[in-house]
């Protein structure tokens, strides 16, 4: 049974080779549907990882208000600093509530001389991001707004380009002078230099007594006790700032939970409509093979005849159509495969890969499902006919053929 096989593999080969230009057409939907799909998978996947890459160092406890562009008169949604602090003590959920953006200022160390940018943070960061040196913002830093400061990767190349650990060096910001605790370790990115924060992170309370004050603020950020209650801990905060100033403010909210959701169901919508060009090239090419197979029993009528003649079955008969049409729709998938992984990994290998610096897995197991399955698809909804009328093809009236 096995040999059997095997020689009808022989004999399809045989037969496909002899009309390689014309199994190559035939196959060709197959090998453009298959290869899109895969392609756009594997992109969405990279764009995914490069999406999170980019936003990788927020914190999945923050999120940030602002007053949306939207509005007549902007500066009418503008708030202070006790707007922010009274509207962490009225909605729960929120363990930390502190201005966000940052403030440009002269920082000296020693004969260094450079601007930087001046973040508040507290002892709950906003951002994940290790240590290299010291440590970070404690509560009591926060409690007794001291002049401490942890340096970003960017600032403690600037101000400490030939130095080690500067922790416990006296570094004066504008008219201040702090004391650096620790350094941040380079966040992963790619060539988008997507930054949070900014160079230097103070404590907010030495940061709203030093530079903030009674100045009008246009962005908040939050930093929630319960992660997956963030949302509605949104809704409450744009909620709290409309009624606080007047019906005609509005504000939106922006966490990395939510963008990145949002991007990934961007992302399916797209590889849903390329699935769907797929399954229309899949039909175009299935009714290709279809008709090819028909056209190849209608060429060899009489040798299936002669088969049938010698003692062939029709089961045999069938068998070797079938299986012509399973060599047909397997080598435009898999070309197809090939093509898909190639197109897809290098667009996400030399482009989104680096964009963001992350490196997102290639789904190899679900391409060559999807690869296997269309081939499957095809062989047994549009070769199974011409077999079937192959193997029922009488002898007789078969070697009468002309």
């Amino acid at each position: 049974m096995i040999s059997q096989v095997g020689q009808f593999f022989g004999e399809a080969f045989a037969v496909l080779n002899g009309n390689r230009t014309r199994s190559l057409l035939t196959v060709l939907g197959l090998i453009i549907g298959v290869g899109a799909v895969i392609a756009i998978q594997i992109l969405g996947t990279g764009l995914s990882g490069a999406v999170t890459g980019i936003l990788g160092s927020l914190n999945d406890r923050s999120f940030m208000m602002f007053p949306t562009a939207r509005q007549a008169d902007i500066t009418k949604a503008a708030f202070r600093i006790d707007d922010i602090l009274r509207a962490r003590a009225v909605i729960p959920n929120i363990a930390v509530a502190m201005p966000a953006g940052g403030t440009r200022r002269i920082v000296n160390v020693g004969h260094v001389h450079t601007r930087l940018t001046v973040s508040a943070d507290s002892d709950i960061s906003f951002i994940d991001v290790p240590l290299v040196y010291g440590r970070n913002i404690s509560a009591d830093d926060v409690a007794g707004a001291a002049h401490v400061a942890v340096l970003s990767d960017n600032g403690f190349k600037r101000l400490f380009p030939k130095s080690g650990d500067p922790v416990g060096t006296s570094i004066r910001v504008g008219e201040r002078r702090f004391v650096v605790i620790g350094v941040r370790a380079k966040p992963s990115q790619g060539i988008i230099p997507v930054t949070f924060g900014g160079d230097l992170f103070i404590p907010y309370t030495a940061y709203v007594h030093d530079y903030i004050r009674s100045s009008p603020l246009f962005f908040a950020r939050f930093v929630v006790v319960d992660p997956l209650k963030i949302g509605e801990t949104e809704v409450a905060v744009v909620k709290y700032f409309k009624a606080l100033k007047s019906s005609r403010s509005d504000y939106g909210t922006f966490d990395r939970k939510s963008f990145t959701s949002t991007m990934d169901g961007i992302f399916s919508v797209m590889t849903g409509i390329v699935a769907l060009i797929g399954g229309v090239s899949l039909l175009v090419a299935g009714i290709g093979i279809m008709n090819i197979m028909l056209v190849s029993v209608t060429e060899r009528t009489r040798e299936i005849g002669v088969r049938k003649a010698i003692g062939a079955t029709r089961f045999q008969v069938l068998a070797q159509f079938f299986i012509e049409a399973l060599l047909l729709s397997g080598i435009g998938c898999g070309i197809g495969l090939a093509i898909g992984l190639l197109i897809g990994g290098l667009i996400n290998r030399f482009v989104l890969i680096s964009l963001s610096g992350v490196i997102a897995p290639i789904p190899w197991a679900q391409s060559v499902a999807i690869a296997v399955g269309f081939a499957t698809i095809v062989t047994l909804f549009f070769g199974t006919y011409p077999a079937y009328r192959a193997s029922r093809l009488d002898p007789i009236e078969a070697l009468r053929y002309e």
